[in-house]
């Protein structure tokens, strides 16, 4: 099985340091979708994990969340593409869960779920927290220079072996 591994907030669509916190909101980077549907198109599973903490700081609630989801699912299946599964982990910093990247619950969970070995799978990002929960499971962490990205790779620190790219849709041409 080819898996990949997406934050969702700078890679798949536009961040906010306010958070996205509605449908509205939501706003797909240019060519991240199209990605996408390549990387299902070449057998991928792309799985979505996302640290979502205005749950947790009552920004939004969980419908609002499968709302935002339900537009990045439509707006996926209009150009053929699909996401097999969104873990989120709706805890703050504070919560000191297990889940919350840059710990590596959340992704270890998808390693049972899927019953995968993720040493080697990609695990695209636009921060430091993402390719800190990638390298903890021997995933492959990759930088994408779009959202938090080029502050990410400025700010140097990047796990060793970090592939970098300028966006998604680079990614998928790397892959495939």
């Amino acid at each position: 099985m080819k898996l990949i591994i997406l934050d969702r907030d700078g890679v798949i669509n536009f961040d906010s340091d306010q958070f996205i916190k509605s449908p509205d909101e939501w706003k797909p980077i240019p060519g991240s979708l199209e990605a996408i549907a390549r990387l299902n198109q070449a057998g991928y599973r792309v799985v979505v994990a996302t640290n979502q903490s205005g749950i947790g700081r009552g920004l939004f609630d969980m419908p609002t969340l499968n709302a935002i989801h339900n537009k990045m699912h439509k707006a996926l299946a209009l150009v053929g593409g699909r996401i097999d599964a969104i873990f989120f982990c709706p805890h703050t910093s504070e919560a000191e869960c297990t889940c919350r990247k840059p710990k590596s619950g959340m992704i270890e969970e998808i390693a049972v779920r899927y019953g995968a070995n993720l040493k080697g799978v990609p695990a695209v990002g636009d921060s430091l927290r993402d390719l800190e929960a990638a390298v903890r499971v021997e995933a492959q962490p990759y930088l994408v220079l779009t959202g938090k990205g080029a502050k990410t790779q400025a700010a140097g620190g990047l796990p060793a072996g970090t592939l970098i790219f300028p966006d998604l849709a680079a990614v998928a041409a790397s892959l495939l």
